[in-house]
């Protein structure tokens, strides 16, 4: 049986290695869920057992076929209900993301279905991650570089924002940001890889806290 805590592990597992190498470990796991190293290696040797993730202890983990399926299915779900609840309830983006973890263990294939067809099939959620197709397969997707490794002079639109925080997610509604924003990158401070750009006429600083959550694409002259 697959309970929440596990579909929150197999998620987990997934969202961090899509941004890395295949593997990750139980610390990145435990970062990320908010729990203790130790609560993070039991729960990779259950779901070893399930066939559901490849482990060896020291050795990383990563997601058999089978646990890649359903990682696929649960993103799926979370995405779309975003979309829903932005398109159709007219929610921010600040609030979906802790509605969307709650639905997406209780919904339906079929629920899903319908709202997908019912949205237009859309290949991208408001935070601008690509919504996974029935079959598994991703949308293609635009090449994208974290605002802090952006060159200086250049200029992006925002494509993607890691949006696991309320708080931040606040504070870029706040500044008027939102994806397809334009952003020239002004200047970089090497003491602190903090970053200047000017968003719609203004000139923002940001850390790299945040400009490593924001991922963005050079506008060709």
């Amino acid at each position: 049986m697959v309970t929440i805590p596990k579909e929150d592990y197999i998620k987990a597992v997934f969202t961090i290695s899509f941004n890395g190498n295949g593997k990750v470990s139980t610390k990145d796991i435990s970062e990320k869920l908010e729990v203790s190293n130790a609560a993070t290696s039991e729960m990779a040797r259950k779901l070893s057992l399930q066939g559901l993730i490849n482990y060896e202890k020291y050795k990383g983990i990563s997601l058999t076929a089978k646990g890649e399926k359903l990682a696929l299915k649960i993103l799926r779900r979370h995405r779309l209900w975003e979309l829903f609840l932005i398109q159709i309830l007219g929610l921010s983006w600040s609030e979906v993301h802790d509605q969307a973890e709650r639905l997406e263990h209780h919904t339906t294939e079929f629920l899903i279905d319908k709202i997908d067809e019912h949205l237009g099939f859309p290949e991208f959620d408001p935070h601008g991650h690509p919504i996974p197709r029935k079959n598994g397969q991703l949308p293609k997707q635009p090449e994208v570089t974290a605002l802090s490794e952006a060159k200086i002079g250049s200029s992006y639109k925002l494509v993607c924002v890691k949006d696991e925080s309320k708080e931040l997610m606040d504070y870029l509604t706040s500044i008027g940001l939102q994806l397809h924003t334009e952003i020239r990158l002004i200047n970089k401070l090497s003491f602190d890889d903090s970053v200047f750009v000017q968003i719609n006429k203004k000139q923002i600083s940001f850390s790299k806290k945040i400009a490593d959550k924001l991922s963005v694409s050079v506008i060709k002259n």
